[in-house]
């Protein structure tokens, strides 16, 4: 695929940060690591990747903005641009040994995401995709999956732990979805269960309390794979609820319906 100048910029700082993280997850016993709240810890290796990503981006692009995780927000003098990164999405995984993390970088131009980098260094897998252009994992084009009725389909979420509201709530979610399709899964990275809904191996995924970082670069894979992406409404305030679901235009419509009834 032919990628653009600023594509090209995302995917040297994710490719540059992933050594690293891939490095530091072959010691992940000898990190140092700090707590920021219960199930959500923040690892040196999550604060050094982001501190990489950010100082590429800003060599390339130095006026633009920044929505980061691990930072503050940072208007930049363009005001049109802004990154939104997440320098260890499955950040539990990592310090748990699970190879199930990614670095997740989007480009928002004037409110809309343009282009999209995830990032999975121990697997090898680089998911890009630009708005227009489609969405591609290691230079092999993605479409969602085909199948459209939901006893055929595997379908992803993301469970609530320990310290987030909402657990009855979900159980709720998870019962109805449970009895309407051929299983789900919670890997515990929103950015890669995105990714592998734009590669057909999830047929949907849902998901509330969610950050922009979170979803940014997935939801523009997905769409650019073919797939429909909404908030639980049905509308398109994701960045702003923290809430998606996503899939073929089929299948997330029966998912949203599914949800709603719950």
């Amino acid at each position: 695929m032919a990628r653009s100048a600023l594509l090209n910029v995302m995917v040297g700082a994710a490719t540059k940060a992933g050594r690293a993280l891939a490095r530091d997850f072959g010691e992940v016993e000898q990190l140092q690591v700090s707590v920021k709240g219960p199930g959500d810890f923040v690892s040196a290796a999550d604060k050094k990747a982001e501190r990489t990503i950010v100082e590429e981006l800003s060599k390339a692009r130095p006026g633009y903005g920044f929505l980061a995780e691990e930072s503050p927000a940072v208007e930049g003098s363009d005001r049109s641009h802004r990154w939104i990164i997440d320098p260890l999405d499955g950040t539990t995984n990592f310090l748990h040994g699970i190879p199930i993390f990614a670095i997740s970088i989007a480009l928002e131009r004037d409110g809309q995401i343009v282009a999209g980098v995830i990032f999975n260094p121990v697997m090898d897998e680089l998911y890009v995709a630009e708005r227009g252009g489609g969405a591609f994992m290691n230079e092999r084009r993605l479409r969602v999956a085909q199948r459209s009725a939901l006893p055929d389909c595997v379908i992803a979420t993301g469970i609530p732990h320990l310290g987030k509201p909402g657990h009855a709530a979900y159980v709720k979610k998870l019962a109805a979805v449970m009895m309407e399709t051929s299983g789900v899964r919670r890997a515990g990275a929103a950015a890669l269960d995105l990714a592998w809904v734009a590669s057909g191996r999830y047929d949907g995924f849902w998901e509330d309390g969610l950050k922009p970082w979170d979803i940014a670069a997935g939801m523009l894979l997905v769409r650019e794979a073919g797939g429909f992406v909404s908030d639980l409404s049905g509308g398109d305030r994701m960045l702003e609820t923290g809430d998606i679901c996503a899939g073929n235009e089929a299948v997330q419509r029966r998912l949203l319906a599914t949800l709603a009834k719950a």
